[in-house]
């Protein structure tokens, strides 16, 4: 029930290792501890398939007004140099860019294994859930595009602990799961009202995303949230369960029953691509070619619930 009417549901028994969820936390903190010049190194923008640190300034461009501090590694599925669609120009496969940091590839690299597991087990569960017949998701992630980011928020000490840091969005993928260490993260409900998601260290949050809420033709939410300023400084892990990148998304016929469909079908790349446009001002330079052309003016569909609310 709290999928579909939230959104957003916490599990125990995940079996992803808590001493490597510590682990990662360490050297993410380490990582983002080096001196400036050292990560800018491994800046986002020198890479070909969004990859690598994004510091503080690559700011996307939003309509709120919220003081967003924070910086960034991002990091998928991690395929070979000489990979088909990484050698065809695809933004979102290939290799992973790696700091020279040692122990860092193998230990973050343990970490995405485990929850890309755990991510594709929850999916199977809501097929079941859903009455859809098994594999009916999974079998468009076999190459998928999802992606893991450390995070690190840093509150401005002229700014109070009640503002906000992260602004309200959906996430643009199937799932998102978030080991949940740090307070500050706020869910909208069915009411349009912010609550706070508890912390459980043994526990993690998922939530659903644009691309699930679309394939079940909106019977599973995905919901707007948002990161409070209540701590100095915050550091968060959250894996973004997605699609191979050339699935088409539209409602599954099964779910459709009387009812039309309601969502036109598009591209799960595509709408990480246009959406990553707005996040990531290094992607809107016209040397870009196609993607730059993606903007300005980017809006996401499925935030609607969010602009029209009170925040």
């Amino acid at each position: 029930m709290a999928a579909r009417e939230i959104g957003f549901f916490r599990i125990i028994g995940h079996g992803i290792d808590l001493d490597l969820v510590e682990r990662t936390y360490q050297y993410a903190q380490y990582f983002f501890a080096q001196p400036d010049a050292f990560k800018r190194r491994y800046y986002i923008g020198l890479s070909t398939n969004h990859r690598g640190y994004v510091p503080f300034t690559e700011k996307g461009d939003y309509p709120d007004e919220v003081s967003r501090s924070y910086e960034a590694f991002d990091l998928g599925l991690d395929l070979p140099d000489d990979d088909p669609d990484y050698l065809a120009g695809n933004r979102l496969l290939g290799p992973n860019v790696w700091p020279d940091v040692a122990g860092f590839k193998q230990v973050v690299s343990s970490y995405y294994n485990q929850i890309s597991v755990l991510g594709r087990l929850i999916s199977t569960a809501l097929e079941t859930h859903l009455g859809l017949p098994p594999g009916t998701m999974t079998q468009h992630m076999s190459k998928p595009i999802s992606q893991l980011r450390l995070l690190h928020y840093v509150r401005d000490q002229e700014i109070e602990d009640t503002s906000v840091n992260m602004g309200a969005h959906t996430d643009y993928e199937c799932l998102t799961l978030l080991h949940t260490r740090n307070a500050g993260l706020q869910v909208m409900t069915a009411q349009d009202r912010w609550i706070d998601v508890p912390v459980d260290h043994s526990a993690y949050v998922v939530n659903i995303g644009d691309m699930l809420e679309a394939w079940t033709n909106g019977q599973l939410r995905s919901t707007p949230h948002r990161v409070l300023n209540l701590s100095p400084e915050r550091f968060s892990m959250p894996y973004f369960v997605a699609a191979n990148h050339d699935t088409m998304i539209q409602p599954f016929p099964q779910l459709l029953g009387q009812e039309p469909a309601g969502y036109k079908p598009f591209r799960a790349g595509a709408h990480l691509e246009r959406m990553l446009v707005r996040d990531f001002p290094y992607l809107r330079d016209p040397r870009r070619g196609e993607l730059s052309k993606n903007h300005p003016g980017i809006e996401n569909p499925f935030e609607q619930r969010m602009n029209q609310s009170s925040k």
